[in-house]
């Protein structure tokens, strides 16, 4: 029999663990800062995509026909100071007349030269009213095909064609406050285009917006002026890359808000717009001849000359400014005056 002391007895040794001050809180802290972090990234994410996305754009319109930048000789820059809040508003093309593809529409081939099958296209006129009907439908099936409908109006007047590219509620054509059009607005300018090359008329293209005001009331600084004047090339930017022929605008005009549809309602998305008014051929020669070199004249004297107007429009004229017979003073009421 073995004695007590013989035997091997195991002793069992047992530690203490430290307590952690957080194992209360069962690590739910650490839960929430990843999925903060996680959202922060997002965030960050997000924003990146924006800024890119807004920066394409903005290429875009500096893009020529051929993709050549405008920057590198083909064209010159607007000066502009500066935009809402002290941020730079890119400039827009303003190809030159002369050189590259102002001598005509069309796509332009590896040595500059024309498409032959785009040189080989007839020219249009629209001038009685059926045409410019015809040239309306055109644009409307565009504007369909664009997803655009309630945004395009347009209506056959004595001077042409007058077609409104409006903002709508669910729509607008460009970003708010800048002159980049959204996407839909650019693709169905770039599809007029060709439309446009085409005829003979030549347009008119006017920006307008609503009545809203910047905060910066000074009169260097950026404003609804600039900002309609802006809309306008940017327009014609888009026109121009869709291959419609330069020499088919005859002015670009900016008017802010002067000339609102909805005098009611400043803010209303049908002020703000763009017009491209396609003119007669009468009418497109009146505009060019108010601004530019007066017709036929005849010397009144040394240094002197006078144009010589059309002899309808002196006719109508006289008939206009002729005076008119005075009443009799007993059918004079009690408050009228003779002037």
């Amino acid at each position: 029999m073995l004695k007590p002391h013989d035997k091997h007895e195991q002793a069992i040794i047992k530690r203490a663990g430290r307590k952690h001050e957080d194992d209360d809180h069962g690590g739910a802290w650490k839960v929430a800062f990843a999925d903060f972090c996680l959202a922060l990234l997002s965030l960050f994410l997000v924003l990146w995509l924006m800024a890119a996305r807004e920066q394409q754009a903005m290429k875009e319109i500096m893009m020529e026909s051929k993709g050549s930048k405008v920057s590198e000789g083909q064209g010159v820059m607007p000066e502009q100071k500066g935009g809402p809040r002290g941020s730079l508003i890119d400039r827009f093309p303003m190809p030159r007349t002369g050189s590259g593809n102002a001598s005509g529409p069309g796509k332009l081939m590896s040595g500059g030269e024309l498409d032959p099958t785009d040189r080989a296209k007839t020219k249009v006129s629209y001038e009685s009213p059926e045409d410019l009907a015809a040239l309306s439908r055109a644009l409307s099936k565009l504007s369909a095909e664009a997803g655009l409908t309630s945004n395009l109006e347009s209506v056959v007047t004595p001077y042409g064609l007058r077609v409104m590219l409006h903002d709508t509620d669910r729509q607008g054509m460009f970003v708010r406050g800048s002159a980049v059009p959204t996407d839909r607005f650019r693709r169905l300018l770039r599809e007029m285009g060709p439309l446009f090359a085409q005829m003979e008329n030549q347009m008119l293209i006017v920006g307008h917006t609503d009545s809203v005001q910047y905060a910066n009331t000074d009169f260097e600084s950026f404003s609804n002026w600039t900002l309609s004047s802006n809309r306008a090339m940017s327009a014609r930017a888009n026109l121009l890359a869709g291959s419609m022929n330069p020499e088919s605008v005859l002015q670009v005009v900016g008017m802010a808000d002067r000339a609102p549809i909805d005098t009611k309602n400043a803010a209303a998305g049908v002020n703000r717009r763009i017009e491209l008014l396609i003119l007669t051929r009468g009418q497109a020669n009146s505009i060019a001849a108010m601004f530019g070199v007066a017709g036929a004249t005849e010397a009144l004297g040394n240094g002197v000359e006078t144009a010589t107007p059309d002899a309808g429009e002196l006719k109508q004229l006289r008939q206009q400014l002729a005076p008119v017979r005075p009443a009799p003073r007993g059918e004079r009421g009690s408050g009228e005056r003779a002037h």
